[in-house]
């Protein structure tokens, strides 16, 4: 794969990816609770849309993966008293960001970080 192959492919994240995270952001600051100072950071770097390296990506994935589970706890999607694992979920990009990161790494592959 050559250099002009890889910026075809966009590593920022859609602005509704960034607009989940930021809420989880603010989810978080308002209830002191969801999500570790890992998710916190990508967090912060999907609300920037930052142009994320593909390994970055493929951390998304697992964590997508390992946290499904999340989705069927007490006041997951509770706005007024949102559960942990929901604010965790939005500070990873929430349900679009999944589906983001999963259509990316089918394009990406192993493709090493630069």
């Amino acid at each position: 794969m050559h250099d002009a192959d890889k910026d075809e492919i966009d590593l920022r994240c859609p602005q509704i990816v960034a607009d989940n995270a930021a809420k989880g952001l603010e989810l978080r600051k308002q209830f002191g609770r969801g999500g570790t100072e890992v998710g916190v950071a990508r967090a912060t770097e999907l609300k920037s849309r930052e142009k994320l390296a593909p390994s970055t990506i493929r951390r998304m994935v697992s964590y997508f993966a390992r946290h499904e589970v999340d989705k069927r706890g007490k006041n997951y999607g509770n706005g007024k008293n949102p559960s942990a694992g929901y604010i965790a979920w939005l500070l990873w990009g929430g349900d679009e960001g999944r589906a983001w990161a999963i259509e990316l790494k089918k394009k990406i592959g192993n493709a090493p970080d630069i």
